[in-house]
């Protein structure tokens, strides 16, 4: 596999000194809305989302390789970057079709591809919620809107980020044991289907194939075991394996603690990831000193605490493999 210039230029934008992604995530759009306004206790307005996102972006991005924005009120902030930190803007839309069964995604009207890349994206990021247990005709229709979406970013000549988030098809707690001995079959599945070439799909944003508070004797354990920390190791592996393309490991709203923590087991499996993706671990506990105190006492909160929760994160990046090894990239032409 060889990467376009376009494509290869943009990749370097997002990646650190040593070929590894770095990235904090910051296009949370309708479930930050609602977590601002549960703790403010009344309306959330467009300039709050607007100054929560650029108090982040200022703040963090120092820290970070880059940063994931959305177009809806991340455009400001996108601006407010660090020089050194490269820009990942999202296409999709907030959420998912609550009419239709499945989790339906759909792209922002407004946007493309290509009004992407002019906004000033190196990458262009799609979250979509998969589970290859669903229904055909469900991953039938989300298999084409990855592959259009594919489509659109080569021909702009940009990267491609795809985000799957596994759920449970049959209804199930998401948060319980029983989908967590489900999860491995599903980010499996997924990361088998999804890095196949036909979707062009140049890094994979995955969850972590366990959820570390179902595994015994980690220091996330909630006193359910689903898995001992010796299949956990395994697990790691049965999903990276699948892997053709590089893949970088998204936080799912779990505390700095427990995200480290899975990042650390991923080393200790020898996992060959690419890196991070994190947002909610680093500023979600900032979300009631905003609401409450404004967006100085945020800025404050996030100058110690958030600086913090990200060097956490990048301190178990020191084993992560560079992207461009799967590319057959050299680290000289990737880090030029």
């Amino acid at each position: 596999m060889k990467l376009s210039p376009g494509k290869l230029a943009g990749m370097k934008a997002v990646s650190n000194a040593r070929g590894v992604i770095a990235a904090a995530a910051m296009d949370q759009r309708g479930s930050l809305q609602k977590a601002l306004a549960k703790e403010k206790g009344g309306e959330v307005t467009d300039a709050m989302m607007d100054e929560f996102k650029t108090v982040v972006s200022e703040v963090l991005t120092p820290h970070a390789s880059a940063i994931l924005l959305d177009p809806e009120w991340g455009l400001n902030a996108s601006r407010r970057r660090s020089r050194s930190s490269g820009l990942l803007l999202a296409y999709e839309k907030s959420g998912y079709d609550n009419a239709r069964p499945g989790r339906i995604p759909d792209l922002l009207n407004e946007w493309s591809a290509r009004r992407l890349k002019e906004a000033g994206a190196d990458c262009v990021k799609v979250l979509i919620y998969y589970s290859p247990l669903d229904k055909k005709a469900v991953n039938d229709e989300k298999h084409a809107f990855v592959e259009r979406i594919g489509d659109e970013c080569r021909a702009n000549d940009i990267p491609y980020f795809l985000e799957f988030v596994g759920y449970d098809a049959e209804g199930g707690d998401e948060k319980g044991v029983e989908f967590a001995r489900k999860k491995p079959e599903i980010v499996t599945g997924s990361m088998a289907e999804f890095t196949k070439d036909r979707y062009g799909i140049d890094v994979m944003k995955v969850e972590v194939p366990i959820t570390m508070r179902f595994v015994e004797g980690a220091k996330a354990f909630g006193g359910t075991a689903a898995y001992t920390r010796d299949e956990a190791m395994r697990l790691f592996n049965e999903a990276a394996s699948v892997a053709t393309r590089p893949f970088i490991y998204l936080s799912a709203g779990v505390s700095n603690a427990e995200f480290t923590e899975s990042l650390e087991l991923a080393a200790d499996s020898g996992v060959r990831f690419a890196g991070v993706l994190c947002g909610r671990a680093t500023w979600k506990d900032g979300i009631p000193v905003y609401a409450k105190q404004g967006a100085a006492a945020f800025r404050t909160w996030l100058e110690s605490e958030g600086v913090k929760n990200i060097q956490n994160v990048n301190d178990r990046l020191k084993k992560a493999t560079p992207w461009f090894a799967t590319y057959g990239v050299t680290a000289a032409e990737a880090l030029a």
